[in-house]
């Protein structure tokens, strides 16, 4: 399975919403500059994540968007399933032999509980301290 530029741009969005969670509205532009992604391209993102209730629009001066739920309460998994469409590593997997179709399963099984299990709140919570560190010298 392929995650596009779609579903990483759209985990982007959300994340940085996610950041600013409570705080207002915030603009495409502003997301867009933050991360130095096309503002045009992310227009095009929001439509579907607001068709499917994730996001809210505010218009006006202080316009933008918001989430429509609390962080702790939409994963990457809704999110990649609007922008890219079900979770399936491989397609026609009822027509393989037991053995891979029982691989394939796991697979697809185990992507959907890492996507389902992982909040906009974890994501944006994620931070380079809690990547292991590399080598500690001692002197």
């Amino acid at each position: 399975m392929k995650i596009s530029t779609k579903g990483r741009y759209g985990l982007t969005i959300m994340i940085e919403l996610a950041k600013k969670h409570g705080e207002g509205p915030t603009s495409l532009k502003t997301i867009a500059q933050a991360n130095d992604l096309s503002e045009h391209y992310l227009e095009q993102l929001i439509a579907p994540l607001r068709n499917a209730g994730l996001v809210k629009s505010i218009r006006g001066a202080y316009g933008g968007y918001i989430l429509t739920n609390e962080p702790s309460k939409i994963t990457a998994g809704d999110v990649i399933r609007v922008l890219e469409g079900p979770i399936t590593p491989v397609e026609g997997i009822e027509d393989e032999e037991p053995a891979k179709r029982e691989l394939w399963i796991r697979i697809r099984d185990a992507i959907k509980d890492v996507l389902d299990n992982t909040t906009l709140e974890d994501l944006a919570n994620h931070s380079d301290d809690n990547e292991p560190d590399g080598y500690m010298f001692y002197i």
